[in-house]
């Protein structure tokens, strides 16, 4: 099992920035590709960025690339995203997720692990 907590969410204006956190506990943290899901009120849940095992290698979804930078540390057990330049519709809960594979997180399926949301406003 793996235990994912997310932190570091709260209320900013356009333009501003946050910066994610999710911590690990568990099994080896290293094993797994992370990523990071939003879901907006009345919105299905979508892909904002993906990190692989080893941090070499990072994907974006459109809308937040150039403004959102995910980066790992495997021996502090951490995934973070920091979110800069942040517009009104980056309004959501923010989910950390755990898969075996970077494909896997990219698809959204399957995820072995989400933590339990953290919220980000931002006023326009």
């Amino acid at each position: 099992q793996v235990q994912l907590v997310e932190s570091g969410g709260g209320l900013v204006q356009a333009g501003g920035s946050l910066r994610l956190s999710c911590v690990a506990s568990g099994r080896t943290f290293s094993n797994y590709a992370m990523g990071w899901f939003r879901q907006a009120p009345g919105k299905e849940r979508e892909f904002v960025a993906a990190i692989s095992w080893s941090g070499r290698n990072t994907y974006y979804a459109d809308s937040v690339k150039g403004r959102f930078t995910i980066s790992r540390d495997n021996a502090k057990n951490t995934v973070d995203l920091q979110m800069n330049s942040l517009k009104f519709e980056d309004t959501a809960v923010y989910y950390c997720a755990a898969a075996g594979s970077l494909s896997m997180v990219l698809s959204g399926t399957p995820i072995d692990y989400w933590g339990q949301g953290t919220q980000v406003t931002v006023s326009s």
